[in-house]
C-alpha cells in the first residue's frame, strides 16, 4: 500500500465554487452570498481559489511520477505559481484585516472574518518573513562579491558564514510555511498500535531476525521522541528472532510521524551463520509494519455475541508465571474474522482488556478504509496499514544503505538508522517534507488546470 493517497482536487475545487479572478454567483453557496465581506471582495475585483486550509479532504498522491524539480521546500518556494498563490493569500489577509475594522459588518460576518483572519495570519507572517530574509540574503551576496573583488578575505569569510546561516533560516521558514498550508490530517495527533510481522515466503531466518531489529528500532525511536511504548504482544522465533509483535505507542503527534512506516520493508544481507555466510551469498527477506491510529475515543460497538474468546498459556520470557496459567487471551471477531491476542500481562483480565482495545482499533481502521474507498473509488487504498503488494523501503546491509523507494532517497549507515534515533528521525522528516511538497504541488497543478479550463 502506498503511504500517500491521491485525490481529485479538481472536483473538490469545483464543488467549492471558487474560481481564480472571478466569482460565479450561480455556483456560490447561498450562505456565502449573504456575507458582506465576500461581496466586497468580489466588487473590488479580487477573489481567490479555495485555500489548502479549507480543503478538508486534501490528501497526497504518491506514485512513480515524482516531481523531481520540487524535491525540497526551497525549490518549491521559488516556483512562480507558489509566489502568485501566496501573494494572493497575503492580499486577502490585508483586505480581511481592513474589513474587520469596518463598522458596517454584523456579528455573523465578524465571526466569519475573524476565523479567516486567524487562518491567514500565520501564513502571511511567514511569507513576509521569508521575503525579508531573501532581501537580506541578496544584500549579503552583493557584499560578498564586493569583498571578493577587494580581496578582503577575513571579512569575506565572516560574510559567507552569515550567508550560510541565513540560507538555513530561509529553508526552515519555507518548511514552516508549507506545513501551515497543508491541513493536518484527522488522526495526526492520535496514539497508534504498531504491529510487525516476519515475512513467510522469503528469507527464512533473516526475516525473523530483521523483524526483531525493526521492532527494537521503533521502541528506541519512541524513547528518542519521549513517547510511551507498551508492548501488547510478543511472539519470539525459536532461533532468537521475532515472528510477530505489537505495541501501543502514545505521545505527541505519534501517528503523524509513523503513518508512512506502514508497509513492506525489505532486507538484503549475508546471514551470520551457515553455508551462505561462508560463501558470502546475499539473502533477501521481508517483514511488514502496520500502523493503526487509535483516537482517544474509538466509537466502535462490539457485540459480545460476535466474539470468541480463547485463553492459553503465555510463551516466551516471564519466569515461573509463563506456561503455568492460562493468562494469555485471544479474541476473534466472528463477523470479520479479525483476531487479536495479548499475553504481556500476568492478569488474564488485563490481557482481555488490552486485546479488546486493539480489536476496536482494527475495526475502527476498517471504517476509515471504507470511507476512503468511497471517496476514492478509482483506487483501492489503505491508510497506514499493510502494503504487502510492494516494498516501501530496502535495507541493504552489504552496501550499508537504506533506500526509501517512495521518494527515491538513499541514507547511509544502517546501524544508525536501526538505532532509532537521529538518523531515523531525519528519514521520517524527509518523508513528511516530501508529503507536504507533494500536497502543495498537486494543489497548484489542479488549480492551474482549473484556470486553463476557463472554470
Amino acid at each position: 500500500m502506498k503511504p500517500f493517497r491521491s485525490v481529485c482536487l479538481f472536483k473538490s475545487l469545483l464543488s467549492s465554487c471558487y474560481c481564480h479572478g472571478q466569482l460565479h454567483s450561480c455556483l456560490l453557496p447561498p450562505l456565502a452570498k449573504k456575507i458582506t465581506y465576500v461581496v466586497g471582495l468580489h466588487k473590488s475585483g479580487f477573489w481567490r481559489p479555495k485555500s489548502l486550509l479549507d480543503t478538508a479532504r486534501f490528501t497526497l498522491s504518491f506514485n512513480s511520477r515524482h516531481r523531481k524539480k520540487h524535491q525540497d521546500s526551497r525549490a518549491l518556494w521559488k516556483h512562480e505559481a507558489v509566489q502568485k498563490y501566496l501573494e494572493t493569500l497575503s492580499k486577502e489577509y490585508q483586505q480581511v484585516s481592513r474589513l474587520l475594522n469596518a463598522d458596517s459588518i454584523n456579528d455573523f460576518e465578524q465571526r466569519t472574518l475573524r476565523k479567516r483572519c486567524a487562518d491567514l495570519s500565520p501564513i502571511a507572517a511567514a511569507f513576509q518573513e521569508i521575503k525579508e530574509a531573501e532581501r537580506e540574503l541578496q544584500e549579503l551576496e552583493a557584499m560578498c562579491r564586493e569583498l571578493d573583488s577587494r580581496d578582503e578575505k577575513q571579512l569575506l569569510e565572516l560574510a559567507l558564514e552569515e550567508k550560510e546561516t541565513l540560507d538555513k533560516k530561509i529553508n526552515m521558514l519555507c518548511r514552516k510555511l508549507f506545513q501551515l498550508l497543508v491541513p493536518k490530517e484527522k488522526y495526526d495527533r492520535s496514539h497508534v498500535i504498531l504491529e510487525v510481522t516476519a515475512g513467510r515466503t522469503t528469507g527464512g531466518d533473516i526475516c525473523q531476525q530483521f523483524t526483531k531489529e525493526m521492532f527494537e528500532m521503533y521502541q528506541n525511536y519512541a524513547d528518542y521522541k519521549s513517547w510511551t511504548f507498551d508492548i501488547v504482544n510478543y511472539t519470539p522465533a525459536e532461533i532468537g528472532g521475532l515472528h510477530h509483535a505489537a505495541a501501543h505507542i502514545s505521545g505527541d503527534d505519534v501517528y503523524r510521524h509513523l503513518k508512512y512506516e506502514g508497509g513492506t520493508h525489505r532486507v538484503q544481507r549475508i546471514p551470520e551463520m551457515g553455508l551462505s555466510s561462508r560463501m558470502q551469498r546475499i539473502h533477501t527477506g521481508t517483514m511488514s509494519v502496520i500502523v493503526l491510529p487509535q483516537p482517544e475515543e474509538v466509537d466502535v460497538k462490539v457485540d459480545p455475541k460476535d466474539l470468541r474468546i480463547d485463553t492459553f498459556r503465555a510463551k516466551g520470557a516471564g519466569g515461573q508465571h509463563v506456561n503455568k496459567t492460562d493468562s494469555a487471551v485471544r479474541i476473534v471477531h466472528l463477523p470479520t474474522g479479525l483476531a487479536v491476542e495479548c499475553q504481556q500481562e500476568r492478569s488474564q483480565l488485563l490481557n482481555k482488556e488490552i486485546a479488546l482495545r486493539t480489536l476496536r482499533a482494527k475495526l475502527y481502521q476498517q471504517v476509515i478504509e471504507k470511507q476512503l474507498s468511497q471517496e476514492q473509488s478509482a483506487r483501492k487504498l489503505q491508510l497506514g496499514t499493510r502494503a504487502q503488494s510492494e516494498r516501501i523501503r530496502t535495507y541493504n546491509f552489504t552496501q550499508d544503505r537504506v533506500t526509501d523507494h517512495r521518494i527515491s532517497y538513499d541514507a547511509r549507515n544502517i546501524k544508525e538508522i536501526l538505532s532509532g534515533k537521529e538518523a531515523l528521525d531525519k528519514l521520517i522528516n524527509r518523508l513528511l517534507e516530501f508529503a507536504e511538497i507533494e500536497a502543495v504541488t498537486e494543489y497548484l497543478e489542479n488549480l492551474q488546470a482549473l484556470e486553463g479550463g476557463g472554470c
